[in-house]
């Protein structure tokens, strides 16, 4: 809790003032009430002129003015009033700011303190999260939250990763899995192994992420600058104009009293904070708050192929057994695929874990291998179940059958070959599919505003152009280097420009663009640290969730500044008549600023669009499923 001692001295001071004047002490009350509100405005004023120093307009200079102004006319309880407000504004805007990060603390608060390691006796030993090292055996009961990153050792499990991706649902991990740290474990005790330390688990660099959002203050200068002198003219003009009418300094003063900047001060800071905390409620980590206001602008999205506008990973399309071969029916199809799996076990390429993936989702059981050897980057060769299987490229697969026939495959599609007990037994067809929302996400961000979408990916021209016609897209550029990707970016001519990646080659595309978006789900900590925002979840559709926010929360931190101007405005009119007291003028400036901070903490609320995206995005019907990759 920090500590506001001209907060103190200034609610002091007005308590001994009144107390004077209901003493009859009329005169001292008067003494003191304009000493400590002119200490204060010059307090006030150094600051200002430090920051015209450092090239900031300061905006102070309307309190400034209405406190000498009403000191020297002799109001000096309003004085003091504003001098409260002046003082307690700083304090007010940290009660809101702290009401707005309220889901941005909800992961520091979660960090978890406590391991369980498994010892080689078998016993379990707590100790504290640091000291875990990569390699060591966790046990994690129910309920309790995954201090490190590791591999599932049980079969399978149920975890909430929520607080890390913003899933709502619960989701199901097999063995082998990669598991996040900050998860929360299901029902049951399971074992993990773990594969970082505290300090470089994924969730420490969340924490770290949130942690310099929450720090961000840049929308906030920019947003009050941009007001700051049109609001000071306008009011230093009406009161200007009431004194020469009426040719009473009391009114110039009763004026300005009613015109100080708070709602330009408060408005945006907590708008800002708060959009941050509902981006990151729904598993989207917004690094600064400028970003949020770019945001707002965007017109261009470009976005990397592979783990981006894809899976990352390849996905069984078919099995095409070898016509006329005891694998040519449906049974002996399965049967295929349960073999070649099997093969893969002992392979070390990414395609092997995805064919084993394939056939644990159909169900079919891996068997034991024997005599397994590896060739690097041909394939691997093994006896399962008494046949001797060969699973890789087409000439390998030639070497231990003859004739291979080469597969029909479709851009993006590639093959692996199998053969078995010598003959050619058929190819099992993988591809590294279009994500399933990637469309949506499309024609999302068209309905945004997003004028240009387009793919930038190093891989082959024919590859990208067949993702970006899946994809609803008319712009694809392949075979580039990152280099390439940094030239494409700085060359596009909408502005402001978003660049989507997830990999080690997007790192610097990412960084050149005006908003960097990582999808850091299972992403690189490269493409994670260069971009301003990281995707927690693998669902693309993250994207135009963050773009929606970021237009809602300027909406609300523009509609909130435009509020309490036009309310100060309104007071500075009728307080030009004389018919305001200054007393009554600070006042009714208070209320301005409780409407502001109010109508402000709406961006931490969905608004009517998201709301709308959000309830599509659920399932239709009672008990229906969902990708949740």
């Amino acid at each position: 809790m920090r500590d506001y001692p001209l907060v103190i001295a200034s609610v002091l001071v007005l308590a001994v003032v009144l107390g004077l004047l209901l003493a009859g002490q009329n005169g001292l009350a008067q003494w003191i009430g304009s000493i400590w509100a002119g200490a204060v405005a010059l307090w006030v004023a150094w600051g200002m002129v430090r920051d015209l120093m450092a090239g900031h307009w300061g905006i102070d200079i309307l309190a400034v003015t209405a406190v000498t102004a009403t000191v020297a006319v002799g109001e000096y309880v309003a004085a003091l009033v504003v001098v409260l407000m002046l003082t307690g504004g700083e304090a007010l805007e940290d009660y809101a700011a702290g009401r707005a990060r309220r889901e941005l603390n909800a992961l520091l608060d979660r960090t978890p303190r406590t391991a369980r390691r498994v010892l080689d006796d078998g016993s379990v030993e707590e100790v504290p999260a640091e000291d875990v090292q990569p390699g060591e055996l966790l046990l994690l009961r129910p309920s309790e939250v995954l201090p490190v990153d590791g591999h599932l050792e049980d079969d399978e499990a149920e975890l909430d990763e929520s607080s890390i991706t913003g899933e709502s649902l619960p989701v199901t991990r097999q063995r082998g899995e990669n598991l996040l740290s900050g998860s929360v474990n299901g029902t049951r005790a399971i074992l993990v192994r773990a594969t970082s330390s505290a300090a470089d688990s994924q969730y420490a660099r969340i924490v770290e992420m949130v942690r310099a959002a929450s720090e961000s203050r840049a929308p906030v200068v920019r947003l009050a600058d941009r007001y700051a002198v049109p609001f000071t003219v306008l009011a230093l003009t009406i009161a200007g104009a009431a004194w020469w009418y009426w040719s009473d300094p009391v009114v110039f003063a009763e004026v300005l009293v009613v015109a100080t900047p708070c709602p330009l001060l408060i408005a945006a800071p907590v708008a800002f904070l708060g959009g941050m905390g509902r981006a990151a409620r729904t598993g989207v980590v917004v690094k600064d708050a400028g970003t949020l206001e770019r945001l707002a602008d965007v017109r261009t999205v470009a976005y990397d192929k592979t783990g981006t506008m894809t899976y990352g990973r390849p996905e069984l399309v078919a099995v095409h057994p070898a016509p006329g071969s005891q694998w040519d029916t449906t049974a002996g199809e399965l049967e295929l695929l349960q073999l070649t799996a099997s093969a893969e076990q002992y392979s070390s390429h990414v395609v092997a874990a995805s064919v084993q993936d394939a056939a644990r989702q159909r169900g079919l059981e891996l068997l034991p291998a024997e005599d397994a050897q590896e060739e690097a980057t041909n394939g691997v060769t093994a006896t399962v179940d008494g046949r001797a299987v060969v699973v890789g490229k087409r000439l390998f697969a030639a070497e231990h059958a003859g004739h291979v026939p080469e597969a029909h495959l479709e851009p993006g599609q590639l093959a692996v070959y199998v053969s078995i007990d010598r003959e050619f037994a058929g190819v099992v067809i993988m591809a590294d599919q279009l994500r399933e929302d990637a469309r949506d996400t499309v024609v999302a961000l068209g309905d945004l505003g997003v004028t240009d979408q387009l793919v930038l990916s190093g891989d082959a021209q024919t590859t990208v152009d067949h993702i970006a016609t899946a994809a609803g897209l008319d712009q694809a550029w392949g075979e580039l280097l990152p280099q390439d990707k940094v030239r494409l970016i700085r060359e596009l001519p909408h502005r402001s420009v978003i660049m989507v990646g997830d990999g080690v080659n997007d790192a610097p595309a990412l960084a050149v663009a005006d908003i960097g978006i990582a999808m850091g789900g299972r992403g690189s900590t490269a493409a994670s640290e260069s971009a301003d925002i990281v995707i927690l979840t693998e669902q693309l559709g993250r994207v135009a969730s963050a773009v929606r926010v970021g237009q809602r929360t300027m909406h609300v931190a523009l509609q909130s500044i435009w509020i309490g101007i036009a309310l100060s405005v309104g007071l500075m009119l009728v307080a030009a008549t004389g018919s305001i007291p200054a007393v009554v003028g600070a006042l009714s400036q208070e209320v301005v600023d409780l409407v502001v901070i109010l109508n402000a903490l709406r961006a931490i609320r969905p608004g009517r669009a998201e709301r709308a995206a959000l309830a599509s995005a659920l399932p239709s019907r009672p008990g229906e499923e969902r990708d949740d990759r």
